[in-house]
């Protein structure tokens, strides 16, 4: 059975506007969150920017933080180390199960 977009949390379905409106910020403020980097949506084939329900999220803690008094560089920075956080978790499990599959004999 063929997957909808919309089941898929990387799908970008969102226009700045519908974003804007469901999050309750400026469009200019989501442009600027893409300028800096600290979230930045897929571009459409006219160049206009599409977010996914994932970016959506990402968005959502970026407002947070910013709530919370950090700059957009702290964001973008706290974005990126979580990154590389989830990639060394990845990269522990890969590790972990190629270890056991050496013990077991496989």
């Amino acid at each position: 059975m063929t997957r909808l977009p919309f089941e898929d949390e990387h799908a970008p379905l969102y226009s700045v506007g519908q974003v804007a409106d469901m999050l309750q910020v400026q469009q200019a403020f989501l442009r600027r969150l893409d300028e800096h980097e600290v979230v930045r949506p897929t571009r459409s084939a006219g160049g206009q920017r599409r977010y996914s329900r994932h970016e959506i999220g990402s968005l959502q803690d970026a407002i947070r933080l910013i709530d919370e008094g950090m700059t957009l560089a702290a964001v973008r920075r706290i974005f990126e180390l979580q990154q590389q956080v989830r990639d060394l978790q990845a990269e522990i499990a890969r590790m972990r199960a190629a270890s056991e599959g050496d013990a077991t004999g496989e």
